[in-house]
Formats: C-alpha cells, sequence, structure tokens
C-alpha cells in the first residue's frame, strides 16, 4: 500500500461524522426489518441483513454498533437501544461453552457498556456488567488444549484439534475478566490464572500460526499468517497449517492476518498496565512482551506490503486468479473486478490494529527500528474506507461499509447479476470495526480518553 504521510487525524474528521450520520440510518434500518427468532444479522444479500448459521458470533457486534453510535454522537436512543438488547438478549453468549468467540460478543456489549458507565457517559451500576464479563472470560479460558511444551490455546469451534487466529481479539474476554479480579476454577479447587491463559494462547499462536521468514516451510514468509493450526491432542504436537475461510493453508486469508494483527497490539497495550509480579510465573514481562512484539509487527508489516495502493486488500494473499489482475497491489483496490474479491472489513480492522500498534511503539521504554509509519499507514486505510465505493450512502442498503466479504471457499458470499465475484454487500463485523476505529479516532480529536476494552479501571 502507498502509504499517505501528510493526513492527519483532524483532517478526517467531516468524514467521520457524516459516516456515523449514516450509521445511525443503517442502525435504524436493521431494527425495522430484523427479528431476535431469526439469528444474529451476518452479512447483507442485496442490501438486506440476513443470517447465516454457523456460529452465533455476530450479534454482539449489532448490539455494540448502537454503543459506538452513542459514544461518538451522544443521541441517546442508541444507549438505550444497546442496552436494553444487551439485558435481554446476550445472556447465552455469556455462558456459551461452544464457541471461541467471546471477545466478539461479549467485550461489544457488556464491554462497551461497562466503560461507558465508568465514564460518566451513561448512568447505572457496572457490577452488572462486571459479572457478565468475569463468567465470559472463565468460560472462553475453559476451552483449552495442551501442547507439547505444557502451555497450550483456546481452541476453536472446529474442536480441541483446532487454534484459530480469530482467537488472538477474543483474548479481550480473559483480559478484562482477569482486570475485574477473576479466574478459573478447575478440578480440585485448582485456581487457573485469566492472564497466564491469555498469556499461553498468545505465544502459541505466535509460535505456530505466525510466519517469520525463518524457513519453517517452503512458503514461510515474514508475517505470513495461517487461520487454522491443527494439533495432535494425543501428544500435543503440532501437524500443520489449515485454513477454513481462506484460499490455502499455505496462502494468507486476509481478515485473519488483521485480527491477528490487530489482536497483538491489542494485548500489548492491555500487558503494559499490569504489574511485573504477575508475570513471574509465566518467564517473566520482557519475553511475553518480545514474543507479542515480534508477532503484531511481523502481521501488521505483511499487511501494508500485501494490500492494494489504497491500503484495502483482496480476501487472500494467494488467491488464484489474482495473476489476472495485473500490478494489481501497486493500484487502488478495484472491487468490480472480474476474479477475486476485495474484503474491506480486513482493512477496518487492519487500520486499528495499526494506529494501536503505532500508540504502543510510542510509549515504549526501548525504540526498536520499524520499517513503515504504522499510525499514517492506518489514517491511510481509514480515509479509504471513508469514502466511496466504500462507504454506503445508499439509504436502502442496511450495510455500512460495501465490499465485505464472509466465506469465499463455502460460496456463501452474494454475487450480483452481471458480476463474477462477490461484492457491494456488508457484514456485521466489517460495519462494527469501522465504527469502532472512527471512533477512536473521534474520541482522540476531541481529547478524550484513549479507547480501549479495558479502561478506565474501576
Amino acid at each position: 500500500m502507498r502509504i499517505n504521510s501528510k493526513i492527519t487525524a483532524e483532517s478526517l474528521r467531516a468524514k467521520i461524522e457524516k459516516m456515523f450520520g449514516l450509521s445511525a440510518e443503517k442502525i435504524f434500518a436493521l431494527d425495522k426489518t430484523w427479528k431476535p427468532e431469526n439469528g444474529s444479522p451476518v452479512f447483507t444479500v442485496k442490501g438486506k441483513y440476513t443470517a447465516r448459521g454457523w456460529t452465533e458470533w455476530t450479534q454482539g457486534f449489532q448490539f455494540g454498533s448502537a454503543l459506538l453510535q452513542y459514544d461518538a454522537m451522544g443521541e441517546a436512543e442508541f444507549l438505550a437501544r444497546g442496552r436494553t438488547a444487551t439485558e435481554n438478549l446476550m445472556a447465552s453468549h455469556v455462558s456459551h461453552v461452544g464457541v471461541h468467540d467471546h471477545g466478539f460478543n461479549n467485550i461489544s456489549t457488556y464491554g462497551s457498556l461497562r466503560r461507558l458507565i465508568l465514564e460518566s457517559k451513561a448512568k447505572g451500576d457496572a457490577s452488572f456488567c462486571d459479572l457478565a464479563l468475569k463468567v465470559s472470560g472463565a468460560i472462553q479460558a475453559a476451552r483449552w488444549t495442551r501442547v507439547e511444551n505444557g502451555e497450550g490455546f483456546i481452541y476453536s469451534f472446529n474442536g480441541p484439534h483446532s487454534l484459530f487466529i480469530d482467537t488472538m481479539r477474543s483474548l479481550r474476554s480473559l483480559a478484562l475478566a482477569h482486570q475485574l479480579g477473576h479466574f478459573l476454577m478447575g478440578e480440585h479447587d485448582e485456581k487457573i490464572s485469566l492472564l497466564d491463559r491469555l498469556i499461553e494462547h498468545g505465544r502459541t499462536t505466535a509460535r505456530f500460526s505466525i510466519y517469520y521468514g525463518e524457513q519453517r516451510d517452503a512458503y514461510d514468509r515474514r508475517g505470513r499468517t495461517a487461520h487454522e493450526s491443527i494439533f495432535n491432542t494425543i501428544d500435543g504436537r503440532y501437524r500443520c497449517p489449515n485454513s477454513q475461510q481462506g484460499f490455502s493453508p499455505f496462502t494468507t486469508w486476509t481478515r485473519g492476518l488483521a485480527w491477528a494483527s490487530c489482536g497483538f497490539a491489542e494485548q500489548l497495550e492491555f500487558l503494559r498496565t499490569r504489574p511485573e509480579e504477575e508475570f513471574q510465573q509465566i518467564g517473566g514481562r520482557k519475553g511475553v512482551e518480545e514474543t507479542f512484539l515480534k508477532a503484531a509487527t511481523a502481521t501488521a508489516d505483511f499487511y501494508i506490503e500485501n494490500s492494494c495502493a489504497c491500503g484495502v486488500p483482496m480476501w487472500d494473499t494467494g488467491a488464484p486468479n489474482l495473476s489476472r489482475l495485473g500490478d494489481y497491489l501497486n493500484n487502488p483496490a478495484d472491487p468490480f473486478n472480474e476474479w477475486e474479491p476485495v474484503d474491506s472489513s480486513a482493512a477496518a480492522i487492519a487500520a486499528q490494529g495499526l494506529l494501536r500498534l503505532a500508540k504502543y511503539l510510542a510509549g515504549a521504554r526501548s525504540r526498536r527500528p520499524v520499517r513503515y509509519d504504522y499510525r499514517q499507514a492506518g489514517l491511510t486505510i481509514l480515509n479509504t474506507l471513508l469514502e466511496k465505493p466504500y462507504l454506503s450512502t445508499d439509504g436502502k442498503h442496511q450495510g455500512l461499509l460495501l465490499h465485505s466479504v464472509y466465506h469465499r471457499p463455502n460460496g456463501w458470499d452474494h454475487i450480483h447479476k452481471g458480476q463474477k465475484v462477490p461484492n457491494g454487500e456488508s457484514s456485521m463485523w466489517g460495519d462494527y470495526h469501522l465504527r469502532e476505529v472512527a471512533l477512536m479516532v473521534l474520541r482522540e480529536m476531541r481529547k478524550e480518553p484513549y479507547l480501549t476494552f479495558f479502561s478506565p479501571v474501576s
């Protein structure tokens, strides 16, 4: 991508405010047609949100979007919508033992509502949210598979053999529960540290799911990311990479890459806030942070190097028809090309990760050289997404961020008549993450507290 070195946060103010104006309309439009009994809205088909049974991982983004909207624009009706839906409809997600998605659903709802209360932007008692977040973090941490070095990982909905890259951002549930003083109770009343499990999962992910150009296999390029890593559950040994939503185990699904980049950067921010003594049983703070930072910078660099000039990536860096697009990396992404779809949702997630990584590095104790200006890269991507053809201005379209892709291999994404690849549609996670990264920048311009999932501390 071509990083715009001159763009500033302030220069995006008008675009962000316009986006939140459109966002309000989209939230209203979805509420008019969505029925809870139909399941969670996942992506749009011909501009209308529809459910897609796989896992119920997007409902938190739906209700969390209303809370982000309220935070950005102060419209009380959105606080009421987000609060009521969280209180009435999210309890099943708190106690869901079958998924790796707690950091998506519950931090986006209970976590956001808690933050608003503690920031005095919303009235109420945050203890209701605290309890939900404690339980959520412990249940998420209980999905545990041991690997051969004695550590482990939170396994995906595919089963105990499966480590998903997505789960790096779901670690927020463990982090916040730990911050609230909670832990997981195991057999024989064993107290299991949620921070230790968070760190172990991150280290396992960094070791097996991220590549560093160290000749691990014939396709080892620094920053390349495997969507899924497969383990032998008998002896804990790593077996191979895999991909559920990407093209192949040896190419990089770009939304998974974005999840990794954002997840590692966000956890670095959290780990910085914890006291030194909490790292004693896990090998010390320095080693943990070095591992997480190595993964964060590698994935960030790979994203920058493998996205189109505007900062939007193709859905997979090894998609089979990319060669037909010519010199696509040196040109703006074309969502309407004939051969392979782009994924704007990956861009929205990556933009946030890049901005967080830049802020973390700016406050690091020791400055280390980096390849790119991550802050300017994040702002460049955000600027792209706040304009056509990505920002949805059509009042009849329920989506906010256009040209998002869900599951290309399964063929779930809608292809419009006259088109050869999916385009023109939105996803609940893409819309949510555009709102979230825009809110980060907007709060910065307003000189409000920096937006994190773990602050303020009660």
